[in-house]
């Protein structure tokens, strides 16, 4: 009895695998699937039948080009999740797919992929409409109400507008917006949208809307920034009360795996070189940090952090007074400008 169990078993988990095999990709050939299973082209023609009789469309084709092809996800058997679970589940795969977890990126979209596939059709068109509104940097990470979500993914897709209450100091007012694309950073989930109110575009963090609603009326899109790029530039620029703007002498990538996206702003200059937007709570702070990533750089903005670049550098010197310089340094030319040069090497 064991055995058989345990032969049971064996079976159910090679028929799932094989059922996972054929949602990764449109037409596997026998001798390929077995080579896979590690079993005999029979065992795979027994399998096949297993997937069948569970309701699984399964069809074969002999010659050129045939092989065993997994049917439209319309006839595939119910999914065991209601509509709010399946939802949650597009809107987690989606985050992991934006990057939140090191090597996931890659698994979340194969999942979701097949989740879309073997969804019910009434909520297979709400995840696409969530998957093609959706863009991320660093992944996203706050919850947030997957309704919400859905209901401004539909706004995007649909050209709608969508109406919502959102802080304004003390207050909390009414906005109408033009929606055009969700964006997950690697802490929170924002809406990039025309704002009718103000003429001109915004961006909105989802966990601070209230009563978010889609209306009737249809709008017919404007030329767009980057969505990615403006929520980051703008989160960049919101979050701290004081923003610099530094020149470095290193390539962008390499300054953008150092930096948190959600912290600065990295575009490539040319010739090794890339400009950082960066904010922080106070102009000592900034600076520190762009010291400690180990590249040459210049302060471009603002003036008074490069006359604080003198007089942090006044001080140091003086701390190290009683030590001799090293052999390979050399004596700091004096400013000549606005741009100031400081040595993070």
């Amino acid at each position: 009895m064991d055995v058989a169990t345990g032969e049971e078993r064996g079976t159910t988990e090679r028929v799932l695998t094989l059922l996972g095999l054929l949602q990764q990709r449109d037409v596997w050939t026998g001798p390929e699937l077995a080579g896979r299973l590690g079993v005999t082209p029979r065992t795979v023609r027994r399998d096949v039948g297993r997937l069948r009789a569970l309701g699984y469309p399964v069809h074969a084709a002999q010659g050129v080009g045939g092989g065993y092809r997994l049917g439209p996800g319309k006839d595939l058997p119910p999914l065991l999740l209601d509509d709010e679970e399946a939802i949650a589940t597009a809107v987690s795969l989606l985050a992991g797919a934006g990057g939140a977890v090191t090597g996931a990126g890659e698994a979340a979209l194969r999942a979701l992929t097949k989740l879309d596939r073997v969804l019910p059709t009434r909520l297979r068109h709400e995840v696409r409409a969530l998957s093609g509104s959706v863009e991320s940097f660093g992944g996203g990470g706050t919850p947030v109400d997957p309704e919400v979500l859905m209901t401004l993914a539909r706004a995007c897709r649909d050209e709608v507008e969508a109406g919502f209450g959102y802080p304004s100091g003390a207050e909390v007012r009414r906005r109408r917006v033009e929606p055009y694309r969700l964006v997950a950073s690697d802490r929170r989930w924002y809406l990039l949208a025309y704002d009718l109110g103000r003429d001109d575009w915004r961006t909105f963090r989802v966990d601070r809307m209230t009563g978010v609603a889609a209306r009737t009326w249809r709008f017919r899109p404007r030329p767009a920034p980057d969505a990615a790029a403006y929520v980051q530039e703008s989160v960049a620029s919101r979050v701290y009360p004081h923003r610099a703007r530094f020149l470095v002498r290193a390539p962008a990538e390499t300054v953008r795996a150092q930096i948190p996206a959600s912290a600065a702003v990295v575009r490539e200059r040319g010739s090794g070189l890339c400009e950082v937007l960066s904010g922080a709570g106070s102009l000592d702070f900034l600076l520190m940090h762009m010291l400690l990533l180990g590249h040459d750089f210049e302060v471009l903005d603002p003036p008074e952090l490069g006359r604080r670049c003198h007089a942090l550098a006044r001080r140091l010197l003086s701390a190290g007074a009683g030590f001799p310089p090293g052999p390979d340094e050399q004596p700091a030319a004096p400013g000549t400008g606005r741009h100031e040069q400081v040595s993070g090497g």
